[in-house]
């Protein structure tokens, strides 16, 4: 299963590489694009669910690392949920 890395921009400036067990990111998120913090986090579970879920079709056991890449990604938004204009951008990707 081909596997991906995609960086992000935190509001606060901050860069983060995350994970993905599967391509299906790019379905989700286009590079240099920005989006809201509410919409950025449903992608983001949309998307590593469906990851997941496809390690766990393939395996039989669900992808731990792309349920802890969100759970990472839920932990670091919490502080900006309070700004409604808290944007994340889609940096890059890394195959």
């Amino acid at each position: 299963m081909p596997e991906m890395r995609f960086v992000i921009a935190w509001p606060d400036g901050r860069k983060e590489t995350c994970y993905s067990p599967s391509l299906v990111i790019r379905d989700f998120f286009i590079e240099g694009e920005t989006y809201g913090l509410t919409d950025f986090l449903d992608r983001s579970r949309k998307a590593l669910t469906i990851a997941s879920d496809r390690v766990e079709a393939k395996y039989g056991y669900p992808c731990s690392l792309a349920l802890g890449q969100l759970a990472r990604i839920e932990q670091a938004a919490t502080p900006f949920l309070t700004d409604a204009d808290a944007t994340i951008r889609c940096e890059t990707f890394i195959l």
